[in-house]
């Protein structure tokens, strides 16, 4: 019999903590630092361990290789893991972030080792638009129990995809570490700009990966015919090595998250120029929380956001080299534009209370 209380277990494609740059495990390696709701974490042997969780480790030796190999299965060490860890007299509550592959043979496991009744399976996604066909993805959503997605546009968008839908869904936004990210004196800022060299120069920033989906290419191109008419601006590139040399440009390469905030604490005005339906964007409220004002692609998860303009000006045709040349020129002509955003949403506060409610709830609805 059945009755201890839904223990819970975190699957995860990358080691925790995860020692680059990365969104979602940003997140919880500020989860795991706070008052969590997970006991046991399967990945592969991070560099070091959170001590607030137990771990069941995947190896990735040579033998590991051969094994998934000739098993034809690729997460055989994850469920091999996972069976280590189950008790045929506990509940569990298995949670599996953005790993769509796993979810097929995770249940096929379940259900032939008999713990599928034992478990609840919640995935929580960080893209934006629906991944499966819409016939072809109704097994995914028959086989897990809940679907947690980063905003209530993305829910709308699978529901009005899907012919069929069922399985409960949860809405969680990303958040930020605002002892990190947030405003700094005017003074302060002033110092920061004159070690830069920019003391009378508006900044725009922007700080991404150089992929096409990310669309440095659309604003370097505005940014040629915003420079011709200001020389009072200044463009700082993070997170990619320098393209050619452009007037007014400034390439900082990769940056650690950690010191990204000062960058971001100097700057005027951001740039979130992607061009793909992007599930939130981190980046975005990291600008928000440094007193940025933001002009985004009017894509994905973007327009909740910034709420639909009143923290931002949204692009509604991001493709169009000229709509953020004429975006940036407003700025530039009125730098002290209002944006009214709320600093008491989307922190690591919220985020870490969110994921307990959401954690919370499904232990209730197991032990009833």
């Amino acid at each position: 019999m059945v009755t201890n209380f839904p223990k819970v277990i975190l699957i995860s494609q990358m080691p925790l903590p995860y020692p680059k740059i990365g969104s979602w495990t940003t997140l919880y390696k500020n989860y795991f630092e706070s008052k969590h709701q997970i006991d046991y974490i399967i990945c592969e042997p991070p560099e070091k361990r959170f001590d607030t969780v137990k771990y069941a480790v995947v190896e990735n030796t040579l033998q590991a290789k051969i094994i998934r190999k000739w098993k034809k299965n690729r997460y055989v060490g994850y469920l091999n893991a996972l069976e280590e860890l189950l008790q045929p007299d506990q509940k569990y509550i298995i949670q599996i972030v953005d790993n769509y592959g796993i979810v097929k043979p995770l249940l096929k496991f379940l259900s032939e080792s008999g713990y599928r009744q034992h478990c609840y399976l919640q995935f929580c996604y960080h893209g934006f638009p629906p991944f499966y066909e819409n016939f072809a993805g109704r097994w995914f959503f028959e086989g897990i129990d809940e679907m947690v997605v980063l905003t209530h546009d993305s829910y709308k968008a699978h529901k009005d995809y899907y012919t069929v839908l069922p399985t409960r869904f949860s809405v969680l936004h990303n958040g930020v570490d605002t002892k990190k990210f947030h405003p700094i004196a005017t003074d302060t800022r002033q110092l920061l700009k004159e070690e830069y060299g920019v003391i009378n120069k508006k900044i725009f920033v922007w700080c991404a990966q150089d992929r096409p989906k990310k669309g440095l290419h659309i604003v370097l191109d505005a940014w040629k015919n915003v420079i011709e008419k200001r020389n009072d601006c200044v463009l700082w590139v993070i997170g990619t090595e320098p393209k050619e040399a452009m007037e007014g440009v400034r390439y900082f390469g990769k940056i650690p998250n950690d010191e990204l905030a000062k960058y971001l604490q100097a700057a005027d005005c951001y740039l979130f120029s992607t061009l793909c339906h992007e599930g939130f964007g981190l980046s975005l409220i990291e600008a928000l929380h440094c007193g940025n004002y933001c002009i985004a692609s009017a894509l994905g998860g973007v327009p909740e956001v910034l709420q639909y303009g009143k923290f931002g000006k949204l692009i509604e045709s991001p493709h169009f080299v000229s709509e953020w040349e004429k975006a940036m020129l407003d700025f530039a002509e009125n730098p002290e534009q209002s944006y009214a955003f709320d600093t008491a949403l989307y922190t690591t506060e919220n985020w870490n209370a969110g994921m307990n409610t959401i954690i919370a709830s499904a232990q209730k609805k197991m032990s009833q």
